[in-house]
């Protein structure tokens, strides 16, 4: 079976659209405390690096195997953790009140996963994972194995290590620092339906990080050296440490949380926000799009954020322009159509949390006493009147006094 071409496979759960809102300042996007399950408590020792790396950042772990009795994920209708880390591949059942479902629930709500398998998957692992979307191979004895892009220190015939260097271009996801050292993968094979648009982006901004191999994780294959067959290049350390280092991150929201504040529309010249508009006003709109760096929220800048005026079909399309302070703003003048407009955003980038903000506005016509006094395009209808009136003078004239 050959090796996919990226390593990293995300998927995670279809729910209504929701903006991300908020307050500039404060906290991060995500709580910091996360359950890790595992089936054996020798992981936690085995890819202790990868634990600790979580906990250098202040993310805070509960370890606990994934078969006790007393596990649960919620309490009173509140939940317990902001995240979950299953590295339980063999495990047939969750104890306590947790099954497939209520791990389901927990993504749907808004929550992050990191699950890993290996050949050992269980029906229960492989359930979570269709539902997430991404399908593991159906034979529990199949390994990934790529007769091209493999590790050259593998015995001549085996090729089931892989070394990939194909990965993601995706700064978001995997940093701004290309990751030079190809990663070894040694799992089972999985597959995500190309046509699936929620693959990298799920509607309710939880993210999900799913990988057939738990050892893509482990200590030894974060500090091992690696060179890829038919390359001339060693390295001393894998990409691996630097690879689920930075695709954490991205998991727990440490990088590539967007949130919209201070939304504003007044009419230009003005600062009040009217309850409705009128055809052809001058209006204009703004707010303020922040990104969290991990440590606090930075203005986000880009070029491709879009304002919509929009009543069954977009009348207004256009880019909003930005300070560099994350305000955007745009201003146009209102459509000579009435009727109850939206004013619409709708972001959605490769790795980035989506926006959805949208706010109702109804556009009036002209009153009555609000028209010109006299309208140039009309100055043929007032010849027209004013040369009837005269003729029709000029003709009593006439007719009374001629003799």
């Amino acid at each position: 079976m050959a090796a996919p071409r990226v390593l990293l496979l995300l998927a995670a759960a279809a729910l209504l659209a929701v903006s991300s809102v908020g307050d500039a300042s404060g906290e991060g996007p995500r709580g910091r405390k996360l359950l890790v399950l595992v089936d054996d408590l020798a992981v936690r020792s085995s890819h202790s690096a990868f634990f600790g790396s979580l906990q250098a950042r202040g993310l805070d772990l509960e370890f606990r195997l994934a078969d006790d009795p007393k596990l649960s994920l919620h309490r009173y209708g509140q939940y317990l953790y902001d995240g979950l880390v299953l590295f339980a591949p063999s495990t047939p059942r969750f104890g306590g009140s947790v099954d497939q479902n209520a791990v389901l629930e927990f993504i749907d709500a808004g929550h992050d996963m990191i699950l890993a398998a290996d050949h050992s998957a269980s029906d229960l692992i492989r359930g979570i994972a269709t539902e997430c979307g991404v399908d593991f191979d159906e034979d529990p004895e199949a390994m990934v194995i790529d007769h091209i892009n493999y590790a050259s220190s593998e015995v001549e015939g085996d090729h089931t290590l892989i070394a990939g260097d194909d990965l993601i271009q995706s700064d978001v996801i995997l940093g701004s620092k290309k990751i030079e050292a190809p990663v070894l993968f040694r799992g089972i094979g999985h597959a995500a339906n190309p046509s699936n648009s929620l693959v990298l982006k799920a509607r309710n901004n939880a993210r999900v990080l799913i990988s057939g191999s738990l050892d893509l994780f482990s200590n030894r294959f974060l500090k091992s050296g690696v060179q890829k067959a038919g390359s001339k290049m060693s390295h001393d350390k894998a990409g691996n440490e630097q690879f689920v280092t930075e695709t954490s991150k991205w998991v727990f929201h440490e990088r590539g949380h967007l949130k919209a504040v201070n939304v504003k529309h007044h009419k230009v010249g003005e600062t009040n926000e009217p309850s409705m508009y009128r055809i052809n006003d001058d209006l204009e709109y703004s707010v303020e799009i922040y990104e969290w760096s991990g440590t606090s929220w930075k203005p986000y800048v880009a070029d491709d954020v879009q304002i919509q005026f929009f009543m069954m079909s977009p009348y207004v399309l256009k880019n909003m322009s930005t300070d560099k302070t994350a305000v955007y703003s745009a201003s146009f003048k209102v459509p000579d159509v009435y009727g109850v407009f939206q004013f619409k955003v709708e972001y959605q980038r490769l790795g980035y949390t989506g926006l959805s903000l949208a706010k109702q506005i109804p556009v009036r016509p002209y009153r009555h006493d609000e028209y010109e006094r006299f309208i140039t395009s009309a100055f043929p209808y007032y010849a027209a009147s004013f040369s009837t009136m005269g003729a029709f003078f000029i003709f009593s004239v006439a007719y009374l006094y001629h003799k």
